[in-house]
């Protein structure tokens, strides 16, 4: 007699949940989607993948797909936002892939999202289901069913929640209430390369850090396209409060006004953009047991689990990581509560100390006063000392 296949219901098809899709099926296991939305697709602008996530997606074969869609830069920069010097260096490139054998790329969401999405849509035990909005979820020793909004039910042998930040499943899970807001704004823009001057464009991670607010540029989609992101400290105000509500339009106005005591070339790249999408930053506290992260036949991936402040832009890697190693625990056992119990035992501490260093980072980031000024001495003693960090990219 054969193994048991497992049967795994995932909720939510963004990149945390199409990654395990496509790590579980490698493992063994059948896979039932199930997306609330009409369509699949992922909103935002870039993100960056360090060589703890790029050496992953390697693994499942996803190398050429990667290449064809991402940048790969070949240095990190930290500038003064208001005196536009040079802070510090960090070397990307080939000396990241010498370091830890995989390479830092810099992507757009949508094409990460979409090459997940490909790979685990041709997989034959891979079911990808829309229009699927949870409602109810009860779980027995031997199964766990969840009940759509249309009266549907799907019976697995577990549940996992790669949901988000707003997941149903963390409520019938933990019961713990709704994310925080971090009192934080980020604005994000997206521009084509070739309509920008010559001195704006850029092939390399840029970070302007001022204080109360920085801004992080970077290439995606080959190089073609420049991301913009400017993290403020503010509340919305005069918008809907309503924080799931999380994509606003936001006025290219009010961050130029906010922006007007930094340097002239950040300014002159703030102007350059007419539009801007606004997030309210929210996050959770660290975690602290993994009992968070998984109890009985249901676990948590991603921002349903430990979202985080983007300051360490490790968010995305994080619900790869999650999946990668849910993916190596269902294939060692068919006791699928052990398996749970020990990917979570995996997972929550390094989750937790990516949440703290990320928040850490923003303090940094945002410093004023003597500690601004403590923190760009250091960064010119020691900047890529200080940059780079073998215990998150050389491990998970």
């Amino acid at each position: 007699m054969g193994k048991q296949v497992l049967q795994l219901l995932i909720a939510g098809g963004g990149i945390g949940g199409m990654a395990a899709a496509l790590a579980c099926v490698r493992a063994g296991c059948g896979v039932q989607l199930l997306e609330r939305a009409a369509a699949f697709n992922e909103v935002g602008a870039g993100i960056q993948i360090g060589p703890n996530v790029t050496r992953l997606l390697h693994g499942w074969g996803l190398q050429a797909a990667l290449d064809a869609v991402a940048a790969f830069p070949q240095r990190l920069q930290v500038r003064d936002a208001l005196s536009s010097r040079e802070l510090g260096v960090l070397a990307l490139g080939a000396s990241m892939q010498q370091r830890y054998g995989a390479p830092y790329a810099t992507v757009h969401r949508a094409d990460l999202h979409r090459l997940l999405h490909t790979a685990a849509a041709q997989q034959a035990q891979v079911s990808l289901l829309l229009n699927q909005e949870l409602q109810h979820c009860t779980q027995t020793p031997d199964a766990v069913t969840v009940r759509t909004a249309a009266w549907e039910e799907f019976t697995g042998d577990a549940l996992v929640g790669a949901d988000g930040l707003w997941s149903p499943v963390r409520q019938w899970l933990l019961h713990d209430g709704p994310p925080r807001a971090t009192g934080h704004l980020a604005y994000r823009a997206l521009v084509r390369q070739a309509g920008l001057p010559a001195q704006l464009r850029s092939q390399q991670v840029t970070v302007w850090l001022g204080p109360q607010l920085h801004v992080v540029q970077y290439p995606v989609r080959g190089g073609d396209w420049l991301n913009l992101v400017a993290i403020v400290h503010g509340q919305l105000l005069g918008q809907s409060t309503n924080l799931d509500n999380w994509d606003h339009s936001a006025n290219a106005a009010e961050l130029r006004s906010t922006m007007a005591g930094t340097c002239a070339p950040l300014q002159d790249l703030v102007q350059a953009v007419d539009a801007w999408r606004l997030w309210v930053l929210c996050d959770r506290p660290p975690m602290q047991s993994a009992q968070q992260q998984a109890q009985g036949r249901v676990a948590l991936l991603g921002d349903a689990a430990h979202p985080m402040r983007p300051y360490l832009a490790q968010g995305a890697g994080m619900a790869i990581e999650d999946a990668a190693a849910l993916a190596d625990a269902l294939g060692q056992t068919t006791d699928v509560p052990a398996a749970l119990a020990a990917y979570a035992q995996q997972r929550w501490q390094r989750n937790a100390r990516v949440q703290a260093r990320s928040a850490r980072n923003g303090k940094i980031f945002h410093a004023t006063g003597l500690v601004r000024w403590g923190r760009d001495r250091a960064m010119q003693l020691g900047g890529e000392r200080l940059m780079d960090l073998p215990w998150l990219y050389g491990a998970r």
